[in-house]
């Protein structure tokens, strides 16, 4: 996740509010009271006007009941279309917890044991070490612990490509770890794609139609399902939005089939109720019936990978210990354990969280980027239900997230070129033009156009752009998609006769998201033979 936790297909609740500071206040009551309705309003309203969101559906589920749905704003910014609670959104990384949840119903059935190697089901499953490919297994892979960077291959499907699922799972092979396997946690996307293709692997049965068929409409979440593909005719959408040249912007919505099991579900309030029923119910189902065991549920909820935990997140809710489990974060909330997730998509992120003790479930669904919302609306109405204590958890979190703001620009300030470097004529343009390739991105192009040079990556539109001299042998290339707020370092290597042969990338901006992760890309250039 990154530190801004502005999008990708991201997102345990684990380190957010580390660096937050605020102000205690004390309420007259000595006992939890919950928000009210017009509290609610007052708070959800204050957070749009805050972080400039269009849109947000917030739900919340207690003693088996959903107790509040409501939608706030507009689907599309400049519009009068209403966001109710049956509003559709992506969900993102929040669809990590129906994977583990779907090989749980494998597990249940004997079909399938979390400490089964990889290999065994998925036998060109390989990543770089093969020792680590050998003892890898099905619990690893939703774990987070694999040794690989953060967001280690999401180039692959973000911004969205045509590589496919078995593209994916060949281009493992290639990634270099940044640390021993098992050691630390570094949040991964590619490793549900394949924890994804497990469920084919048992079953025969494509992952997106096993969750539409065993856990969707089981539940009864009308209105949800496992792609923009598979969405029931009538659904009503909310747009994704980017903040671009300081303007609110609707931007194209992602269709995540080939990251299907990392973040493609869609869904709305009153369909999210239904799964955190499920949830908190140990998995009876709502009205009757059973999705999983409690034993699976256990499984899901015990702790796998520490994180670490300090600063102001323990200061304001009384925060001891963040682990991730099995698609979930598990921390502590004034003494409550909290289950909880991100997601995060581009134009909107969500959020997840449930307190088992108090039966207490909170959904905030947003359509645009900033993460305050979902730093400040769940905290706000948990706090309510488990203290007399109240902050301003909406200014608080915008003091985070402009003191980050801050800090990034001083940060990507001082790494920036020192002078400017002068254009490039011709002659100086040519020996950089040329066909490249990344052993598990693939193929890139440097071309000449209208003056300048432009780099072209395969497999998608959105990653081509201008790229201006920053240096001798370094470049900076400016997407021509601005939503995509990835602009990125572009340096040359020469071979022993002087001319460019290969490049590295980084991005300009620590605020860039890791699913951006160019620092991953060794290009190499690749000699194309002449038309016969």
């Amino acid at each position: 996740m990154r530190k801004m936790l502005r999008r990708a297909i991201t997102g345990v609740v684990v380190s957010a509010w580390c660096a937050l500071g605020g102000v205690r206040t004390w309420a007259a009551s000595t006992a939890p009271t919950p928000l009210t309705p017009v509290q609610m309003d007052a708070l959800v309203q204050r957070a749009m006007a805050a972080f400039r969101v269009p849109g947000i559906a917030v739900g919340i589920v207690k003693d088996g009941q959903l107790v509040y749905a409501r939608g706030y704003g507009t689907r599309t910014v400049g519009t009068h279309e209403a966001v109710d609670a049956d509003t559709v959104f992506a969900i993102g990384s929040n669809t990590k917890a129906f994977t583990t949840a779907a090989l749980s119903l494998l597990v249940d059935e004997g079909k399938l044991h979390w400490e089964d190697k990889v290999i065994d089901w998925l036998p060109r499953f390989q990543l770089q070490d093969p020792w680590v490919t050998r003892e890898f297994t099905v619990r690893d892979l939703l774990t987070h612990r694999s040794g690989l960077g953060l967001g280690a291959g999401d180039l692959m499907f973000v911004p969205q490509t045509d590589f496919s699922r078995e593209e994916v799972l060949y281009g493992l092979r290639f990634l270099k770890p940044a640390s021993s396997f098992r050691s630390q946690f570094a949040y991964d996307n590619l490793l549900y794609i394949v924890a994804g293709e497990l469920i084919p692997a048992v079953t025969g049965m494509p992952w997106d139609q096993f969750v539409d068929s065993r856990i969707l409409r089981p539940l009864g979440m009308a209105g949800c399902a496992s792609g923009l593909a598979a969405l029931p005719k009538g659904a009503v959408l909310a747009t994704p939005h980017s903040v671009v040249a300081d303007q609110v912007t609707p931007i194209a919505p992602m269709d995540l089939q080939l990251a299907a099991a990392a973040g493609a579900i869609h869904c709305n309030v009153t369909g999210m109720a239904r799964w955190m029923q499920t949830q908190l119910a140990g998995g009876a189902i709502p009205g009757g019936g059973r999705l999983f065991t409690a034993e699976r549920q256990q499984d899901m909820w015990t702790p796998q990978t520490l994180l670490p935990v300090g600063g102001a997140l323990a200061a304001l809710s009384h925060t001891h210990f963040q682990t991730y489990a099995l698609g979930w974060g598990i921390t502590d909330f004034d003494g409550y354990q909290r289950i909880s997730h991100n997601g995060g998509v581009l134009g909107m992120v969500t959020q997840v969280s449930l307190m088992p003790e108090l039966h207490l479930g909170v959904v905030v669904l947003t359509n645009q980027e900033d993460p305050g919302p979902l730093l400040s609306i769940a905290d706000a109405i948990l706090e309510s239900y488990v203290s007399s204590e109240r902050h301003d958890w909406v200014g608080s979190a915008k003091t985070l997230l402009d003191r980050a703001q801050s800090d990034a620009l001083a940060t990507d300030a001082a790494r920036a070129p020192k002078s400017t470097a002068p254009a490039l004529d011709m002659a100086q343009r040519a020996p950089f033009v040329g066909h490249y390739a990344d052993p598990w991105r693939g193929a890139a192009t440097v071309s000449e156009s209208d003056g300048s040079l432009r780099l072209v990556f395969s497999r998608t539109h959105s990653l081509q752009g201008r790229m201006d001299p920053a240096g001798p042998d370094l470049f900076i290339v400016q997407w021509d998609d601005r939503s995509l707020h990835a602009d990125a370092y572009v340096r040359f290597r020469r071979d022993y006769a002087g001319q460019p042969d290969a490049f590295t990338m980084q991005a300009v901006s620590v605020r860039t998201d890791f699913s951006f992760d160019f620092q991953d890309l060794d290009f190499h250039r690749v000699r194309v033979p002449a038309a016969p």
